[in-house]
């Protein structure tokens, strides 16, 4: 077993992109593990197709937070990065090397800041209200969404049950944060 399938097989896929382009895709990886913005997929999708994009990603990332997180010599690094050429493993450790103290920095700062809480996963479903009195003159839509809350490693379960007014301030505020998260990129 090659030191690339240790931490993911997505990281081998950074033999797809030319030499020239690595180190700024690298870089752009180094800053969404330290909370800046990640590379987009736009930038790159003549590389990779969406499913070899999300792998890479992932698994880049977590080779950066391993390597550097358990302070590996350049040697095991290199180790690691066995099935890549000789000349992408030499702009991998280059950029590992050259962005060390930040990345240790923000791992340290992330290990502080674990008790956060993220958005898991989220399921839907639209239903009728119905009342015992009023059974055939009232008609509300309502939609419960069910969310898989992740808070200190464990999953909570949310639901919320919304009016249609409640369901469109809910999008409208989404829209919003979206077009905020867009300019931020």
């Amino acid at each position: 077993m090659d030191g690339i399938s240790q931490h993911g097989s997505g990281v081998g896929l950074i033999a797809k992109l030319p030499i020239a382009q690595c180190p700024q895709f690298l870089h752009k990886v180094i800053d969404g593990v330290c909370g800046r913005a990640q590379p987009r997929f736009q930038d790159y999708g003549s590389v990779w197709n969406l499913r070899e994009w999300l792998e890479i990603l992932e698994d880049t990332a977590a080779f950066v937070k391993a390597t550097i997180g358990k302070d590996g010599t350049t040697e095991e690094s290199a180790n690691l990065l066995s099935g890549l050429s000789p000349e992408h493993q030499e702009v991998v450790l280059k950029c590992l090397k050259s962005r060390r103290p930040e990345i240790k920095d923000a791992l340290t700062e992330n290990v502080c800041a674990m008790s956060t809480a993220y958005l898991q996963d989220f399921d839907w479903q639209l239903k009728l209200a119905m009342s015992s009195d009023k059974l055939s003159t009232l008609q509300m839509p309502l939609v419960n969404l069910d969310l898989d809350i992740v808070e200190n490693g464990a999953v909570a379960p949310v639901s919320i049950e919304m009016n249609k007014e409640e369901l469109q301030n809910l999008i409208n505020s989404l829209e919003a944060a979206n077009k905020v998260v867009l300019q931020l990129k």
